[in-house]
């Protein structure tokens, strides 16, 4: 049986969107790591940061994406800081094929502008929030198995690339 497939990447770039289309082509069962937080813990990823602390959450994310990742024929869509964390992020890159999802700071800014419910983005200067994260991040997104450069592709097309990089090996 082949490996789940795992996408990593800073908020707002697709990880959900495309992992739904890649687990519809390849038939294979799409999780999205902070849907499966906020139902267990019946409230949003904002309020959880808001009431228990980041700290409480990436205790519980790291347990439950453990949890999820030695599960069979999974496209599983990590939260955006997940791959931080040591334990999942050698969990993932042994146990699935991974795909950084990249994106310019400028595109993340549009399509992030107006949300509300990233907790790390609440009140700040998004630019400076996003520059910040993705520099902190982006050496660890690069350790994925492979990186895909989203900026001038449709979510088909970017799923689309993925499939045949996963199919390949």
């Amino acid at each position: 049986m082949k490996k789940n497939l795992t996408l990593t990447g800073m908020m707002g770039v697709g990880k959900s969107t495309i992992g739904r289309a890649i687990s519809k082509q390849l038939s294979m069962q799409f999780i999205d790591i902070d849907k499966i937080i906020e139902k267990k813990l019946n409230l949003t990823v904002q309020k959880i940061f808001e009431k228990k602390g980041e700290a409480f959450f990436r205790e519980f994310e790291e347990k439950i994406t453990l949890e999820e990742v030695k599960k069979k024929n999974k496209v599983i869509s990590l939260g955006g800081g997940a791959f931080m964390n040591a334990k999942i992020r050698d969990c993932v890159i042994l146990d699935t094929k991974s795909f950084w999802l990249d994106l310019s700071i400028g595109l993340l800014e549009k399509r992030l502008i107006d949300s509300k419910k990233r907790p790390l983005l609440i009140n700040k200067n998004i630019r400076l929030d996003l520059e910040r994260i993705y520099k902190q991040r982006k050496d660890t997104y690069s350790l994925a198995n492979y990186k895909i450069d989203c900026s001038d592709l449709s979510a088909n097309l970017i799923a689309k690339k993925i499939i045949i990089l996963y199919e390949k090996n």
